[in-house]
């Protein structure tokens, strides 16, 4: 499971959702309205995320276990309730506050982790913003990409400004094999549902502000899990560099990782 990414974790389990709903229209359990379709899927999305995050907090991988059983619960009672077993509505949620002392009770049974979360708010000095602000202007607009993976790992690839948009998918973005021209270059990465690797060598300074709304954020030994997560870091030499990377990732749901060697 560790080498599956978030995003087709997801995509999976929403085509099975889908697939699951048709037939049993199909065969007059349920009715085809469009109204009923997103009623019946959107508990499948909570339960989807929830099991996501318990299982990272199985692995070790983050603490947003207690939010991922919430979800679970939460998302599990709406489709029983779907399917007409239990009576539960969306404003019951206020009924499950109980679950809160559970989790309490569960977290003391678990051992205290020794790792580092880091949450960096370093700014840098922006002296020319109307550069910046013109610099951002001129970068290339690629948003023509809305389900897949995409990758960057061709030998000597050119790196150039780009600003790039993907619904559902995966960025695998390798510098060391990159063309880096002697500039501050800027890459805009944003999406819904997708995880981002990337590679950067270890003589090029780099600069990363990454945001994500359910997932984690590494960029080195920094690291940052759970909701509503953000990270920023650069790199000791970045604002003296000439040859630099700027990037500005944004997803809502996945896993973004940064690496150096």
């Amino acid at each position: 499971m560790r080498n599956i990414s978030v995003s087709k974790i997801v995509v999976a389990f929403v085509f099975i959702a889908i697939g699951v709903f048709l037939i049993l229209a199909n065969l007059d359990v349920i009715s085809l309205e469009m109204n009923d379709a997103f009623v019946f899927i959107y508990p499948v999305l909570f339960v989807l995320i929830g099991l996501k995050l318990v299982f990272d907090g199985i692995r070790g991988d983050g603490d947003g276990w207690p939010v991922g059983g919430f979800l679970v619960v939460f998302g599990g009672l709406l489709m029983l309730d779907r399917f007409d077993i239990i009576s539960f509505q969306f404003g019951d949620i206020w009924s499950l506050w109980p679950i809160i002392l559970v989790f309490i009770g569960i977290s003391m049974f678990k051992p205290k982790r020794k790792s580092r979360h880091v949450e960096i708010t370093t700014e840098p000095d922006h002296d020319d913003v109307d550069g910046e602000a013109q610099q951002k202007k001129n970068r290339k607009k690629k948003r023509n990409f809305t389900v897949g993976d995409h990758s960057f790992n061709e030998q000597n690839w050119k790196v150039e400004p780009m600003d790039l948009w993907n619904a559902i998918g995966d960025y695998h973005i390798d510098f060391t094999k990159a063309f880096i021209p002697e500039k501050d270059t800027p890459i805009s990465i944003s999406g819904v549902i997708g995880d981002v690797k990337i590679l950067m060598p270890e003589n090029v300074a780099f600069r990363v502000d990454a945001r994500i709304k359910t997932g984690d954020i590494k960029v080195l030994d920094e690291k940052s899990e759970g909701i509503n997560r953000k990270l920023s870091y650069q790199t000791p030499d970045y604002d003296e560099a000439t040859r630099k990377i700027t990037l500005d990732i944004d997803f809502k749901i996945g896993d973004i990782r940064v690496d150096k060697v």
